[in-house]
């Protein structure tokens, strides 16, 4: 049986994951000395069971998962994984201005010496064909559109998909087909971190329908913000908003669930909006592996 070793902050997604195939959940001992150091503790044999870490904030917890990767290979681990439903430090990709660090490729240097393989849910592969281009171990990316289609289809009365800008046009309409529905792409321009213009087509044909308005990662809100003001500019109603990773720092889910009729996401960070759960895809992957 596989043990599942959840950081601080991913339990509840451990506990789906246990739930979704069989896997036991150990505990995790940490607390931090006087002088701000990290004490960590494995609450659990692994002899001789893979043991899968689930962490979707590597930034925060990076030196925790190292210490107890290491820890359960000392303690007979045959093999140990990163489960991270959100990937972190996928944006950086380029150096976009001189003197920047490219963080992905470091990041991704990193985790290469501490795991020996990553399972992830939409990671950020803007300039990267896959991720073992980045990682010098295996690493699977898995994909949440089967998932956001049918929920779409379940929860949604004529629904009309749009993705956020013209990159996003072969994923919505994957999310599309699989929903039963049409679909349509914004144009969107960044002009920085926090600023983005945003451009509807025409969408009058669609006039009666239900806008789903998709995007992967839901974090300043100033995408999801702006397609809302174009799509009420048409006439259309307020969309249901669906997003993979559920960031929204500071106000930013706020400002869009005041926009939006109904703002989901899925459950690769925790968050009010979680309505779409990824964990059988990853037990799904986990248990391939033994394959």
């Amino acid at each position: 049986m596989r043990l599942l070793l959840p950081l601080p902050g991913d339990e509840a997604f451990a506990a789906r994951l246990a739930a979704a195939d069989g896997g036991e959940i150990a505990g995790l001992e940490f607390r931090r000395f006087p002088d701000g150091e990290r004490y960590v503790r494995i609450a659990a044999d692994p002899r001789e069971r893979p043991v899968d870490i689930i962490c979707s904030n590597a930034d925060q917890h990076f030196l925790t998962l190292a210490f107890a990767a290491d820890a359960l290979r000392d303690l007979g681990a045959s093999e140990v994984n990163l489960v991270a439903p959100y990937l972190g430090y996928m944006r950086q990709d380029a150096r976009f201005r001189p003197g920047e660090a490219v963080s992905s490729r470091t990041f991704a240097r990193l985790v290469s010496t501490v795991v020996d393989r990553l399972v992830t849910v939409d990671p950020h592969l803007h300039r990267f064909g896959s991720l073992e281009e980045l990682y010098g171990i295996p690493a699977t990316a898995l994909r949440a559109a089967p998932l956001i289609g049918d929920w779409i289809a379940r929860e949604v009365t004529a629904p009309l998909v749009i993705g956020p800008d013209a990159e996003s046009e072969q994923w919505a309409a994957e999310i599309a087909a699989r929903a039963g529905a049409p679909y349509a792409v914004l144009a969107k321009r960044r002009h920085g971190d926090r600023d983005v213009t945003i451009a509807a087509p025409d969408l009058r044909a669609h006039a009666g329908r239900q806008p789903v308005l998709i995007d992967d990662i839901g974090s300043s809100r100033r995408t999801l913000v702006a397609g809302i003001a174009e799509l009420r500019q048409q006439g259309l109603p307020a969309p249901v908003c669906v997003v993979v990773h559920a960031l929204f720092s500071g106000d930013a889910f706020a400002r869009v669930a005041d926009a939006a009729a109904r703002v989901v996401s899925t459950d690769t960070l925790p968050h009010p909006s979680n309505a779409i759960t990824v964990a059988p895809l990853v037990a799904a992957a986990l248990g391939d592996s033994l394959a």
